[in-house]
């Protein structure tokens, strides 16, 4: 994929989060249950949080570029394979005094939490739960996958909460302050591109005959009247050294005092499983005919198929045994510490593969046999770059992790259901009201932020 492509593909990313942000922001000014405004107000914050991190990718692709312009290239060292991370049963115990739970006095404290996930530019959201006196456990029975994640990950987990008020009427909840995108942006260009979300999210733009200027129809809400407000009351970042496939105990930092309306008595911990799958446990590195031997009987070798995937070469006799799911006739370890030679200037060993590792306190040595040459320097890079990727992924490559599949969501019941669905989705603009054209908007204040910048 050229820069240019992946400059575009960003973009779309970002203006179908403005335009998903405009839909909740529409939503939660027409919301007359509460319920209601307290989703589309947690949308609101998703969809900031992913344009933060869209646009923090965006920076980084354009650096990268300039950086190869001007003749420095990007490190072509060894990269380790990607991975799918999965956090699953996530619970947090509350702490709340005797008076409170077991003698059941005081005013009964209502907030509505859900948590915020994110690794990279993947950025995902639980279930909003409604926590009072009553639960000892804050469970989120979600399953959050990121699809692509290197060893090096760092996955942030946000606590926010927002206290409900009973008597729920729009905009009763106070003012809400609309996320600042230009903090980390900049000066004047984090101003401008900052002015543009907030336009789009607010009222939506118009670009025609290369003019660009603000259109307000009459559903356009005012957003900083609108609530209720999310505020960040702990977090935590996971990293592969976290990995574990049993129920884990994480430490959370808290964010908020106990005098905030939106507190909640938390112990200063959560529990969750969080499990890996390197690619290369689940999906074959290489696979082709090879001849296999062991040190210890040299006159005796094995024509097989080979197929290096996980913790083994495996050897099955021929390619249909493969592809019928036959246990393979031999399966050669393949670990973290495995030794790999291959004499590629040697004439009379230039095809063959020494493979030296360790199997039940011994060690035993393999040696592979290629049809030619290329083939060898084929093999011997992909068990180098499969051992490689195993050391970086650590424990996760100790054996196979299982990710049980998120189940779907189940849909929110909302009266108006059908402006939900108008606002939110896609839709034909009705007549006399034009689709702002962000894209265009968004690359001429993005071109500008990069020309100051560099």
């Amino acid at each position: 994929m050229n820069d240019k492509t992946q400059d575009k593909e960003v973009l779309k990313q970002i203006e179908r989060e403005v335009r998903m942000r405009e839909g909740a922001s529409k939503l939660l000014a027409a919301c007359s249950q509460r319920e209601q405004a307290l989703e589309a107000s947690k949308s609101l914050r998703t969809c900031n949080a992913r344009i933060l991190a869209l646009l923090s990718q965006l920076q980084r692709m354009r650096k990268a570029q300039i950086l190869q312009r001007v003749g420095r290239r990007p490190s072509e060292d060894i990269v380790p394979c990607m991975g799918k991370v999965a956090l699953s049963d996530l619970r947090i115990p509350l702490m709340w005094k005797d008076s409170e739970y077991f003698k059941n006095k005081g005013e009964l404290h209502r907030c509505a939490v859900f948590c915020l996930l994110q690794c990279g530019t993947e950025i995902y959201d639980t279930d909003l739960v409604m926590v009072d006196r009553t639960l000892t456990d804050i469970c989120f029975d979600d399953t959050i996958i990121f699809s692509e994640v290197g060893p090096g990950f760092q996955l942030r987990v946000e606590l926010y909460s927002s206290c409900v008020v009973e008597d729920f009427s729009p905009g009763a909840l106070g003012p809400r302050r609309v996320s600042r995108l230009g903090g980390s942006l900049g000066c004047s260009s984090g101003k401008k591109i900052r002015a543009a979300f907030e336009s789009a999210a607010v009222c939506g733009s118009v670009s025609s005959g290369g003019a660009v200027g603000p259109v307000c129809p009459p559903l356009c809400p005012d957003l900083s009247t609108l609530g209720p407000k999310y505020n960040l009351l702990a977090h935590t970042t996971l990293t592969i050294e976290h990995v574990q496939e049993s129920f884990k105990t994480h430490d959370l930092l808290l964010s908020a005092a106990e005098d905030s309306p939106f507190w909640l008595p938390l112990y200063g911990n959560m529990c969750c499983r969080l499990v890996a799958q390197p690619l290369c446990m689940i999906q074959p590195a290489i696979s082709g005919q090879l001849k296999v031997k062991l040190r210890e009987d040299l006159n005796c070798s094995e024509s097989v198929y080979g197929v290096l995937m996980g913790q083994g070469l495996l050897c099955y006799q021929s390619q249909e045994d493969l592809e019928s799911e036959d246990k393979p006739l031999l399966v050669v370890p393949i670990k973290k510490d495995t030794l790999v030679c291959a004499f590629e200037g040697d004439p009379v060993h230039s095809q063959s593969i020494y493979i030296s590792t360790h199997c039940q306190g011994e060690e035993v040595t393999y040696t592979l046999t290629t049809h030619i040459p290329e083939d060898t320097k084929r093999w011997s890079e992909a068990l180098w770059q499969h051992i490689f990727n195993m050391s970086q992924w650590k424990q996760c490559c100790d054996h196979l992790m299982k990710i049980e599949m998120p189940s779907p969501r189940k849909s929110i019941t909302m009266k108006q259901g059908s402006l939900y669905h108008e606002i939110v989705t896609p839709f034909c603009p009705r007549e006399g009201l034009v689709v702002p054209d962000l894209s265009v908007e968004i690359r001429t204040l993005l071109s500008s932020y990069y020309k100051e910048s560099y």
